[in-house]
């Protein structure tokens, strides 16, 4: 793309010597930007078509030699913007002109693809390789969308306004199909690579501060007491099935998530500080620490499962345990779609709130990140165990 230099006299701007000043304006990319060389002129004397001054000017050739040199610089400083191979606007071609260290300007995609080349440095350090792929995806669908939206391969970043994200939760919606929690999940990601841009100072200021995603109430699922109780009274004729319960029933008194569950080894099961059996694991998702103390059910359950081999239990893949899990509901004849993560659910509900364990440790079980996670999740629980109470309460008074 072309440089173009014009010197441009201002003939309503004469000083007191009845001279006016010569400024520069620079185009490039359609862009254009104004300053002052410093210099002036008999307005008389400006050869506007040849960009010089002419003679009787006084010093014309020491002002003809002064816009030459601005030209040549201006031209260096562009060459050198040009050789970086990076993009640039007519304002860092005038700042490398005038000495000043320019930033690269990145484009969205671009900048993203930097956020990963640095995130991927950290997979098995502070972050798994399940986390970065999640930001590849995100960084995926904002090149797809960019495409499909502005009909380009990407924009600039500081080009990025308010209703980018509008029109991309639009795009999830209505291209991709997505739910809204899903929605929620993926621009949160996105907009935490915006503001590194930010922290960076590659932006200004954050174009979706104002930007709320919108709320999902979801119900939690799980087995009440006499689900899980019609549950663990279930004997399987199949060995398949029977194992299939066994995992969920300890997962139900454990709370383990499917992939603790799979990587639980005989090392992980320690005595406490009580005499009791405890797990202790670190759990991938956030990395911390899991201190469960091991419930006489699960327990019983673990025994059945002693073997030589350092895992405790027989390996099987998260889709054919939901899948088998499917097929125990239907025999046991619990109307719910059964899924690993709903022992989880259960062991949070009726095995810890429904016994009056408080939310603190119930979040500490869990091993979230923070209470507010277990809060927003389980609050509902807590209010369904008091209406329950409320209702065994005022039937007790209408009985006496």
């Amino acid at each position: 793309m072309k440089l173009n230099i014009l010197f441009i006299v201002s003939k309503t701007k004469l000083n007191k010597k009845g001279k006016c000043p010569i400024r520069c304006r620079l185009t490039y990319n359609k862009i254009r930007h104004h300053f002052a060389t410093g210099q002036f002129v008999n307005p008389k004397h400006w050869n506007s078509k040849q960009q010089c001054v002419d003679p009787p000017e006084p010093n014309a050739d020491i002002l003809n030699s002064q816009l030459s040199l601005i030209k040549t610089k201006i031209n260096r400083a562009f060459l050198m913007l040009q050789v970086k191979e990076e993009g640039f606007n007519v304002d860092d071609i005038y700042s490398l002109y005038k000495g000043v260290k320019t930033q690269k300007e990145y484009n969205v995609v671009e900048f993203f693809e930097r956020y990963l080349k640095r995130l991927k440095t950290l997979v098995g350090i502070d972050i798994k390789q399940v986390t970065y792929n999640k930001f590849e995806y995100i960084k995926n669908d904002v090149k797809r969308f960019v495409k499909w939206k502005f009909k380009t391969n990407d924009i600039r970043l500081k080009k990025l306004e308010s209703n980018f994200i509008t029109e991309l939760e639009y795009y999830y919606k209505t291209q991709q199909k997505l739910k809204q929690i899903t929605i929620n999940k993926k621009i949160k990601r996105f907009r935490k690579v915006v503001r590194v841009a930010v922290a960076e100072n590659y932006l200004a200021k954050d174009p979706f501060i104002l930007f709320k995603t919108k709320t999902v109430r979801t119900e939690i699922v799980f087995l009440s007491p006499e689900e899980l109780g019609s549950l663990e009274q279930h004997k399987f004729t199949q060995t398949r099935l029977q194992f299939i319960k066994d995992l969920f029933v300890f997962s139900c008194y454990t709370g383990l998530p499917y992939r603790e569950l799979m990587n639980l080894a005989h090392d992980n099961v320690v005595k406490g500080f009580d005499g009791n059996l405890w797990i202790k694991m670190r759990r991938e998702k956030t990395s911390k620490e899991l201190s469960i103390p091991l419930l006489p059910k699960a327990l019983e359950i673990m025994e059945q499962y002693k073997s030589d081999d350092s895992f405790i239990f027989p390996r099987i893949s998260n889709p054919r345990y939901n899948s088998y899990l499917k097929e125990v509901a239907v025999i046991v004849g619990i109307d719910k779609n059964l899924t690993t993560h709903i022992a989880r659910k259960t062991f949070a509900s009726t095995v810890l709130l429904y016994n009056d364990v408080p939310m603190e440790i119930v979040s500490e079980l869990l091993g979230h990140s923070n209470v507010k996670i277990t809060q927003d999740s389980y609050g509902k629980v807590v209010q369904r165990k008091i209406s329950l109470e409320m209702e065994r309460l005022d039937g007790k008074f209408k009985n006496t």
